[in-house]
């Protein structure tokens, strides 16, 4: 997949150029339409002014009243071609940042989620992309822009030097005004855009919370928790209103005085017959076009927003991508083993050195204390996360250096709260890297003991996800579907039976041991009984492994029946764990 990641030390400008390239040829015929807009605007002086001193002298004149009437045309459909123009430019970049954005996000997994928080990268992927999106219409609009005041002065100087000369003096002020505010602008719009993703990420978690936040009656206290950072975002408003409104004042009082200056010289020119009424009438509109670029602050206002979002695009898309290799695996029984992991989150190390060896066809579970990385080893053994230092290996290959369809098609996962992607509940169980028929998604259901309910459902298996009420042990169950049904050399459940009945997780547990489709099977396990149906356990602690082993054989360490809690009981403990006999 094509990125936008660079290794530009500047990552606004490579997003900036990269959309620019996308829309290059719309963004030159902006630039062509938005310089032939410019060029009629300034004929059209010069033109009236002829045509004013035909008329004084009472020569004929209908040529050139024509030629007004003709370029006054022109100027409206070039500025209807350019609004109609831009509007396409901004929408067509704007769909490609938002998929280069998807993409990359989905390539560099957990870890992009981990850095922003899925608040602040959906604020980013739908409103810093579209104001981003504005940059290379608003790129190509502003370099046509200045071909007004350019050519205004140049005009100036065709009619009489001293009239540029006159305007020039003011000139470097102008400029000198627009940087600054370019710059101040940039800066408080980059502020008011972070704190905005701040917001957007309280209100994420907030909303993924709601249940909690409702039970425990503090709807009122999230939603201040929400808002707090408000104060901040109407400071970082106010500051871009103070800056644009300081520039535009400063603007309008320099520019009308160097209007003044042209005209007030020009009427001199007159007064001695150097100028003509039509030359002087032309002066004064070209000393207004050369005067544009200090009126263009609207103008470099959208190009500091949109840069400014581009910066926060950036930020996401030099998160450096998972980088997959070639290799196929050879024929083998699915071993997995993990050598030297060791992981890091923040300044804190989750796993510290884990060697780990899972024979092919075995079940191993993996159970420890809340927070000792469980769910991080997980990742790690089916590559949605890389280790900081170690590797891990599948039938003996690196899992870096296989190609992402073998990686994806051997490994299979199950998730605590699996995310059901798909427009039908159909859809969402055959979702992989390979099409599945109806009837392999049937007995995947059924295996995961989600036939049932699905079945209920109005219109079975094509029942839209949106439209299918479940609980969380149901969405459970079909998240399980999914993984029996595409078959692999390695299934991973991280905590994917926590919300089972005990009937239903036997049953499940008993097609785990025996569905042959899956030959290794790795389990994060928070009950006993799992562990105790499990071939072996690995035991963490303080993100190493304390020991491996039976569960009967761990179970007579008092630190491993601490981390099931006080309610294991004596029939989990030796191996029964509601499944009709021992382990």
């Amino acid at each position: 997949m094509t990125t936008l990641t660079t290794r530009a030390a500047d990552p606004t400008t490579a997003v900036l150029n990269r959309a620019a390239r996308h829309s290059g040829v719309r963004c030159a015929a902006l630039c062509l339409v938005g310089a032939a807009s410019a060029g009629a605007a300034l004929l059209l002086p010069a033109t009236l002014g002829r045509t004013i001193d035909l008329l004084l002298a009472h020569a004929p004149a209908g040529r050139w009243v024509l030629y007004c009437a003709a370029l006054v045309l022109l100027a409206a459909l070039l500025d209807a071609c350019e609004t109609v123009l831009t509007g396409t430019v901004d929408a067509r970049t704007t769909a490609w940042l938002r998929r280069r954005l998807t993409g990359h996000v989905l390539a560099t997994g957990p870890r992009a989620v981990d850095r922003f928080g899925p608040g602040d990268l959906v604020a980013r992927l739908v409103g810093n992309a579209s104001q981003a999106g504005t940059a290379p219409a608003a790129r190509a609009a502003l370099l046509a822009a200045f071909a007004g005041p350019v050519g205004g002065v140049v005009a100036l100087g065709l009619i009489d030097p001293w009239l540029a000369a006159v305007f020039l003096t003011g000139a470097p002020v102008l400029a000198l005004l627009l940087r600054a505010f370019t710059r101040d602008t940039t800066r408080c719009v980059a502020d008011y855009q972070r704190v905005q993703g701040r917001i957007a990420g309280a209100l994420a978690e907030a909303i993924a919370g709601h249940r909690t936040i409702e039970a425990a009656g503090t709807a009122h206290k999230d939603a201040a928790r929400i808002l707090r950072p408000l104060p901040d975002l109407s400071r970082a408003g106010h500051r871009m209103w103070r800056v644009q409104g300081r520039a535009a004042a400063q603007a309008m009082t320099v520019a009308p005085l160097l209007q003044l200056a042209v005209v007030a010289v020009a009427g001199l020119f007159l007064a001695r017959h150097r100028l003509s009424v039509g030359e002087v009438l032309a002066a004064s509109r070209y000393a207004v076009l050369a005067t544009g670029v200090g009126l263009m602050v609207g103008q470099f206002a959208s190009l500091a927003r949109a840069r400014a979002a581009a910066g926060r695009l950036g930020e996401v898309l030099t998160e450096p991508a998972t980088v997959h290799g070639d290799r196929r695996l050879p024929p083998g029984p699915g071993q997995l083993e993990l050598r030297s992991v060791t992981a890091r989150r923040g300044d804190r190390t989750v796993l510290d050195g884990v060697d780990l060896v899972v024979p092919g066809g075995t079940t191993l579970a993996v159970v420890g204390r809340s927070g000792t990385g469980k769910s991080l080893l997980a990742a790690i053994a089916g590559r949605l996360a890389d280790p900081d230092a170690g590797e891990v290996l599948l039938d003996g290959v690196p899992l870096r250096e296989l190609s992402r369809h073998d990686l994806r098609r051997s490994i299979g996962y199950a998730f605590e709260r699996p995310a059901l992607l798909g427009t039908t509940i159909e859809d969402a169980i055959a979702l992989g890297p390979g099409p599945l028929s109806p009837a392999t998604v049937r007995e995947a259901t059924r295996l995961a003991c989600a036939d049932d309910f699905v079945r209920r459902l109005p219109n079975g298996w094509a029942t839209p996800c949106a439209e299918a009420p479940r609980s969380g042990g149901e969405s459970q169950r079909l998240g399980l579907a999914r993984a029996f049904a595409h078959d692999g050399r390695l299934l991973i459940l991280d905590d994917a039976l926590s919300s089972l009945d005990t009937v239903t997780e036997a049953r499940i547990t008993a097609t785990l041991l025996t569905h042959a489709t899956h030959t290794t099977r790795l389990l994060i396990a928070h009950r006993a009984a799992t562990a105790a149906r499990a071939d072996a356990v690995a035991w963490l602690e303080d993100g190493r492994v304390r020991a491996v082993g039976t569960h009967a054989e761990l179970w007579g360490v008092e630190g491993y029946r601490a981390v099931f809690g006080d309610g294991a009981g004596r029939g989990e403990a030796a191996g029964w764990g509601g499944l009709g006999g021992p382990a």
